[in-house]
C-alpha cells in the first residue's frame, strides 16, 4: 500500500530501478533534493501517488519537524501523511517549490540550533560552568524557547523583548550579537543551505 524510499539523493533512482511499483500504491520518498516530478520520472509512471517528506533528526525523539510535499494525491491521502508523520512531531504540507527553502529552515537547521548550542555551552565553560551542565541548562532553555512559540500565539521579538529590561544584561548581550553579525549569519547560512 505505502513504499518509503529512505535513502540518499544519489541512489535514490538506481533503488527505485529495482523495484516494482504497484501503480495504486503510494510512494514516499525521504530523499532531499529529488523532486516528486523526478520521483515519477524514475518510477515511470506521472500519474503515480508520490510524496517527498523531509524529517529532521530530531524524528528519533518523536520531534521532528516533518516537510510533505504531494503529487496526485487526494486530500485524504495528504490528511494520512499528516496524521502518521504528526506521531512523530509537527508535519506540514507544503507546495514542491518551497520545499528547498524550507529544508534549510528545518533539517539544515537543527545543526543551527545545535550549533548555538555549542556555542554557548562553551561560552559557559569559559565562565566556570561544568560541560555537561552548560549542556543542560541551554538545551533546556532552547527547549522552552521553543515552546513558547508553539503554545502561544506569540513572536519570538515580542518573547525577547520580555526577557529585555532596560538597561539590564539580556539587551547587552542581544545588541551584542546584532553587532557581530549573529541574525545576518543564521539568514546567510539558511540561504546557503537551499
Amino acid at each position: 500500500d505505502m513504499i518509503i524510499l529512505a535513502v540518499k539523493p544519489w541512489l535514490a533512482e538506481p533503488v527505485i530501478k529495482e523495484l516494482q511499483i504497484a501503480s495504486d500504491a503510494l510512494f514516499v520518498s525521504v530523499a532531499a533534493g529529488i523532486t516528486c516530478e523526478q520521483l515519477a520520472e524514475y518510477i515511470g509512471n506521472d500519474r503515480q501517488t508520490l510524496f517527498h517528506l523531509i524529517p529532521n533528526t530530531a524524528i528519533s525523539e518523536m520531534q521532528s519537524m516533518t516537510l510533505i510535499s504531494s503529487h496526485n494525491a487526494s486530500a485524504e491521502q495528504e490528511q494520512l501523511m499528516l496524521d502518521i508523520f504528526n506521531e512523530m512531531g509537527l508535519a506540514m504540507l507544503l507546495p514542491e517549490e518551497k520545499m528547498a527553502a524550507a529544508t534549510a529552515m528545518t533539517s539544515c537547521g537543527i545543526a543551527y540550533v545545535l550549533k548555538y548550542i555549542q556555542a554557548a555551552m562553551q561560552a559557559g565553560i569559559e565562565l566556570g560552568i561544568y560541560p555537561k551542565d552548560g549542556m543542560k541548562m541551554v538545551a533546556q532553555s532552547v527547549k522552552g524557547a521553543a515552546e513558547l512559540i508553539l503554545n502561544n500565539d506569540t513572536h519570538p521579538g515580542v518573547e525577547i523583548d520580555k526577557v529585555c529590561t532596560p538597561g539590564g544584561i539580556t539587551i547587552r548581550g542581544i545588541n551584542e550579537l546584532e553587532h557581530e553579525g549573529f541574525t545576518s549569519a543564521v539568514i546567510k547560512a539558511i540561504k546557503k543551505s537551499c
